[in-house]
């Protein structure tokens, strides 16, 4: 598709929007994207929304900066203690689950559970 340059802001609104392309600015502090060993953070972006036929994508801009993951889950003994507890195990099993659970509660208790039931 082809538009032209003189078009104006009220224009290209309406041009958009007959083409089914919806915009919308979304006021953010941060965003921040998990890549495996690291993370990008983005302060202050300036986030548009666009919708184009149900899908949406995202166009981001803004002061980035790179930080490494620590990979080092802190696990509590409050934790282990919530899991053996809900979970009726032991506290090797309850601080496994957790750390294959990367510390979700939740989640190591139903996974204890679920390894039961087998």
């Amino acid at each position: 598709m082809n538009i032209p340059g003189n078009l104006n802001q009220r224009q290209l609104k309406q041009a958009m929007k007959r083409m089914g392309i919806q915009q919308e600015e979304i006021e953010a502090e941060r965003v921040i994207i998990e890549l495996p060993d690291s993370r990008i953070v983005i302060e202050n972006p300036s986030v548009l929304k666009v919708n184009m036929m149900g899908q949406s994508n995202y166009q981001i801009s803004g002061e980035e900066n790179i930080e490494e993951k620590d990979n080092s889950l802190e696990i509590t003994s409050d934790d282990i203690k919530t899991v053996m507890e809900s979970a009726s195990c032991s506290e090797e099993e309850a601080r496994e689950a957790l750390q294959e659970n990367d510390g979700d509660i939740a989640k190591s208790i139903l996974s204890i559970n679920s390894k039961r039931e087998k």
